[in-house]
């Protein structure tokens, strides 16, 4: 019996991390510890730990001298509403979480199973960089993690909680993955910290105000969800793999659906407003037609004038990208044309089929634009969409104009089925700078301005409506909006055997 005692023993050293002081440290700054994240991001009693006895065997700067069970990570599987999951969570009272050798290791050791197992791997950070004590095995620890980050990308999904600090080149890892949270005052990345940047740039910024969570979340685009808690942090990671695939073999998870099929709206017959330049709330439009009313939006802070996010049609996950005509009249600009562009390449890898809400009057202008590479950030949109072999679902609820109706899921760029509501204004650009080019000289005289409305309202009745791009096949159908929800799941129905495969290539140059 004493070796059974002795295993008993080991494994509570293990469990207790750095110690009981420690653990209470972690509690005091509102955090909790590893193993304490982990039960609450796991279905009850389904974790099974890996490597709990793996120690360092640094040798340098007495490290000989103290050693703990796990080695400042705990890494293992377990299920999140029945489905596997493999999970790595660094421990703070460890070392400060910072990456060893072995720590890295394991972390690489529950990758490459994940892989195997066709699972999605969740990342909980909490960590103080890099073991200096270690030295280029520390360092040679976050490129063998990098590696597996990239293999994995688009073989399954991978997510990354920022539960505390992550700064140096731990931030990378997260920045490859799929899925980004982080916790509001309690947590922060940067690649170097604030006495560093006084030291080189002599500004002065505090830990939250160079890498906090709404900074990145808002700012940067780094974050997609920017938590309250530790908690609620968790809980969102949940009810995201429940809108998505474990890998990318696999069809979108199908929930039993509550809604019916043909529930009609009449609030969208009546929400876009007569006057085309007048604003309106796509979410509203995205709310109402949606299974249960139900909408995980993604990056909700960042470029918020074009909203990206998961919800259910007769119980199957679509991803939706949509323009938001409430803030910045829904234009594209660099930080929207690289979120969408990010969102419809992650759907596509994994299966997700896309719906996509178009209200846009086009790009947006100014030398702060261009100037920041509009050109080419935009061009990454194009290439999302154009390189998309999932179903693609588009609904123009008012304006498509210019390169931005061709850039939104157009007909052009293999959209399935495109579909427009009466009032959408399909053109070049909008009636009123329409005349004022095609008409400048006539217009020279016109001082009363009777002539420009005449001639306005006649390139609207010409060219600004749906019929002329459905003349030519562009649009397969004009619908009615409070229909929408019924002829997007028929769409989506009708598309679930699509086949659709790119030519042979190693891979393609998107215009990084």
């Amino acid at each position: 019996m004493d070796d059974i005692k002795h295993l008993q023993e080991m494994r509570r050293k293990a469990k207790m991390g750095g110690g009981e002081d420690r653990i209470a440290k972690q509690h005091a700054k509102g955090k909790m510890t590893a193993r304490e994240r982990i039960n609450v991001l796991l279905d009850q009693d389904s974790f099974e730990e890996f490597d709990m006895f793996v120690m360092h065997r640094c040798t340098n700067f007495g490290m000989e001298n103290e050693h703990y069970l796990g080695d400042g990570v705990v890494t293992g599987c377990g299920t999140i509403d029945g489905r596997l999951v493999y999970v790595y969570a660094q421990d703070f009272t460890v070392f400060g979480g910072s990456l060893s050798e072995t720590l890295a290791a394991k972390i690489v050791k529950v990758m490459e199973m994940a892989m195997k197992m066709g699972a999605p791997v969740i990342g909980l950070n909490d960590s103080g960089g890099a073991r200096i004590q270690e030295g280029v095995l520390a360092l040679g620890g976050y490129a063998d993690i990098f590696q597996k980050n990239v293999e994995a990308s688009g073989v399954v999904p991978q997510i990354s909680a920022i539960l505390g600090p992550c700064a140096g080149g731990a931030v990378y890892s997260p920045a490859i993955t799929d899925f980004v949270v982080m916790v509001e005052k309690t947590s922060y990345m940067f690649i170097t910290g604030p006495k560093v940047v006084q030291a080189v740039t002599n500004e002065v910024v505090t830990d939250e105000q160079l890498g906090g969570a709404m900074v990145h979340a808002a700012r940067s685009g780094v974050a997609h969800f920017a938590a309250d808690d530790e908690n609620e942090a968790l809980l969102l990671i949940r009810k995201l793999i429940s809108y998505i695939p474990s890998n990318n073999m696999e069809e979108t998870p199908m929930v039993t659906p509550k809604d019916t099929i043909s529930r009609a709206s009449e609030l969208l017959n009546e929400i876009v407003p007569e006057a085309p330049n007048l604003p309106y709330d796509m979410k509203e439009i995205i709310h109402e037609i949606v299974d249960d009313h139900e909408f995980m939006e993604v990056s909700r802070h960042y470029a918020p004038n074009i909203i990206t996010g998961y919800a259910r049609f007769n119980g199957r996950s679509v991803g939706i990208i949509a323009n938001q005509p409430s803030y910045l009249a829904g234009v594209l600009d660099i930080k929207a044309s690289i979120k969408g562009a990010r969102f419809v390449r992650f759907c596509d890898a994994f299966n997700i089929p896309l719906l996509t809400l178009v209200d846009v009057p086009g790009f947006l202008p100014g030398t702060a634009q261009e100037y920041g590479g509009i050109i080419v950030h935009g061009a990454k949109l194009i290439y999302a969409y154009a390189e998309a072999t999932v179903p693609k679902v588009t609904v123009i609820t008012r304006k498509a104009y210019g390169g931005a109706y061709c850039v939104m899921s157009s007909k052009h760029l293999r959209g399935d089925i495109n579909y427009a509501w009466p009032k959408a204004e399909i053109a070049v650009m909008g009636a009123d700078g329409a005349v004022n080019i095609l008409y400048h000289k006539e217009l020279k005289d016109d001082t009363g301005g009777v002539r420009k409305t005449e001639l306005t309202n006649e390139y609207r009745d010409k060219f600004a409506n749906p019929y002329v791009a459905a003349e030519h096949g562009y649009i397969d159908d004009v619908i009615e909006p409070k229909d929408t929800r019924f002829r997007v799941i028929r769409a989506f129905e009708m598309l679930s055997t699509k086949r659709l495969s790119n030519p042979m290539k190693k891979h393609g140059n998107i215009p990084l």
